[in-house]
């Protein structure tokens, strides 16, 4: 009788650790599988969240590009617009002789035969020198000086008292024009026949021309003022 009261109480204690371990591991399998799900959801939605940043950051990336390019693009522009005024104003001082410059070309000296006398100007007038300028302009001449006065537009050549004025200083013989072009055209303009080298020799003036490899003309070097004309509005 004790025996089976000892069996029965041993079972019972059995059935209770039985049914404890099993609530216990049950416990432990719900709890665990909901924090599994929630990890899994938390790891979800911190894995889109990167997503949506890293999708943002492309977009500006693109969008940064896109401004680098059209500023190079304009900068590009910029830089043509630019360099063709640059290119335009170059030519437009040298064209009005604001520039010094330097090519192949000729000097052309005029000197009176008798050196030991007292200049007389009406031996190399200053329409002679006018008749040089011309001929050499009319060759293609692309820059003259006479004494290194670059001759510009408004160069005036006349007489001025007992000498000769050319950019407004007073020179006297020998006169020594400096022209930049093809030597070759330049020379033979002035050496046509009946041309202006015969008529200066046919006055006794030495008329003394050289071709050049290497010329160098200044540019003219006083201050152009227009107090009256002004630009045409368009």
């Amino acid at each position: 009788m004790k025996t089976l009261k000892a069996q029965m109480s041993i079972g019972l204690v059995c059935l209770a650790l039985g049914l404890m371990l099993t609530l216990q591991f049950r416990n432990v399998q719900n709890y665990g599988g909901i924090l599994s799900i929630q990890r899994a959801q938390e790891l979800a939605s911190e894995l889109k969240d990167i997503r949506n940043q890293r999708d943002s950051l492309q977009a500006r990336v693109s969008e940064y590009e896109g401004r680098i390019q059209e500023y190079e693009e304009s900068a590009a522009r910029v830089s043509v617009v630019a360099e063709g005024m640059r290119n335009d104003l170059e030519r437009a001082r040298l064209l009005a002789g604001l520039t010094d410059v330097e090519g192949t070309g000729i000097t052309v000296s005029l000197s009176e035969a008798q050196t030991d006398q007292e200049f007389n100007v009406f031996f190399i007038h200053y329409d002679k020198l006018l008749k040089v300028l011309n001929e050499l302009n009319a060759a293609g001449a692309e820059a003259v000086s006479i004494n290194e006065q670059r001759v510009i537009a408004t160069t005036e050549i006349r007489l001025a008292g007992s000498h000769i004025n050319i950019n407004y200083q007073r020179f006297a013989p020998p006169f020594v024009f400096k022209a930049i072009g093809d030597p070759q055209t330049l020379e033979a303009a002035l050496k046509l026949k009946g041309g202006i080298v015969e008529e200066l020799e046919y006055y006794g003036i030495l008329v003394n021309i050289k071709r050049e490899q290497e010329l160098f003309i200044p540019r003219y070097s006083k201050v152009l003022e227009f107090k009256y004309a002004k630009p045409v509005d368009k």
